[in-house]
């Protein structure tokens, strides 16, 4: 077993607080990712877990014991970095095995173990080489191996793609993938790039500056945002946002009236809401259509288009001036400065108040 629970956690620098107070359960084998921008404590988070900082308040439980003080190498857990850290003078063999030659293990089961790793990360041919020999996803690889032989209770990963190309950061995605699944262990992983949490995380937790915004599974998050920033935040292209207020409510939902030129009724309960009262509509790229036939006729004019051979992203402003994103055939490609009509689609629209927070959706958060 390998759950780990988070109570009211807590971390300040210099009298300034990064962690705000985090309470957060991740159960055994469970994909985890953190994800948010650049400055939002997910990497705090991840080395408090493993030890690497010191916790300013509150308490780290695994299965059940509180490992909150101990040091890093009683915490039965194994960190890759985002830099290899290998050690350039050992082959490859050598680095997977030296923090267990240090602890005395029995040198048939190291060998034995080495030899189990390199075998589900294909490094078989390559035990004896150096850490300059290889190319980066390799020596990632050896790092993911040298994880993997501790047989850790939990494997913690700080941006582990982050220093490869692109193509390379793809298929490394799917080997951590197939990775997971075969050693069925917990993982935690932090990264800025929400495509990567989207396609590995059975649970996604969204972080912003030091707090929790939302913990879901990535069609969760995606479906049914919390609030304005995961909106934003989970989605490529991102959601288009449109101002307007509330014209009129019903018990079957409420009528919007957009600055853009133009109303819409969104079957959302807005019991909460007040007519006039200023919100913000949602709407994913993928669910603007081209076309007159609708009940909200928006008016816009073509910008620049991006041609990605399968589907082309059109970005296109409204009358009040909005930027959206219309996700298209790729055959498709309107002139600049164009002239459309588009219809949203209002089932798929999504209703945020004043204060950003999500309406008539339930804020559904994995315990």
């Amino acid at each position: 077993m390998a759950d780990l629970r988070i109570h009211n956690l807590k971390k300040g620098f210099d009298g300034h607080e990064i962690i705000k107070g985090i309470d957060l359960d991740i159960r055994d084998r469970e994909f985890v990712v953190f994800v948010g921008p650049s400055g939002c404590g997910k990497s705090t988070l991840l080395r408090l877990i493993a030890g690497l900082e010191e916790v300013s308040n509150g308490r780290i439980e695994l299965d059940g014991r509180d490992i909150t003080d101990l040091s890093p190498a009683k915490r039965d857990l194994a960190m890759v970095f985002q830099t290899y850290a290998l050690y350039p003078h050992m082959t490859v063999r050598k680095n997977m095995s030296f923090a267990l030659d240090l602890a005395g293990a029995d040198k048939q089961e190291v060998s034995r173990k080495i030899e189990e790793a390199a075998r589900i990360l294909e490094l078989e041919p390559l035990l004896e080489r150096k850490p300059r020999q290889l190319s980066g996803g390799q020596r990632q690889r050896v790092a993911i191996g040298r994880a993997i032989v501790r047989n850790p209770k939990i494997f913690l990963f700080d941006e582990p793609l982050s220093n490869l190309d692109a193509a390379l950061r793809v298929q490394m995605r799917l080997e951590l993938a197939r990775l997971h699944k075969e050693l069925q262990a917990t993982m935690i992983y932090v990264t800025h790039d929400q495509v990567e949490a989207m396609t590995l995380a059975d649970k996604v937790v969204v972080l912003n500056g030091g707090r929790i915004e939302q913990v879901g599974s990535p069609m969760e998050l995606y479906h049914r945002p919390a609030n304005l920033f995961v909106a934003g935040f989970l989605g490529t292209p991102k959601m288009g946002f449109l101002k307007g207020k509330v014209a009129r409510i019903e018990s079957g939902g409420c009528e919007v009236e957009l600055d853009a030129q133009c109303r819409l009724f969104l079957p959302v309960d807005g019991g909460s809401l007040s007519v006039g009262a200023p919100v913000t509509l949602g709407i994913r790229p993928e669910h603007l259509n081209r076309g007159s036939e609708g009940q909200c006729q928006l008016q816009v004019k073509t910008d620049v288009s991006e041609r990605l051979g399968s589907d082309t992203y059109c970005h296109v402003v409204t009358r009040s001036g909005e930027a959206l994103t219309m996700r298209i055939r790729g055959d498709f490609t309107p002139r600049y400065g164009e002239q459309l009509n588009l219809t949203l689609e209002a089932t798929h629209c999504h209703l945020f108040d004043e204060r950003g927070q999500a309406i008539g959706q339930p804020l559904e958060q994995a315990a």
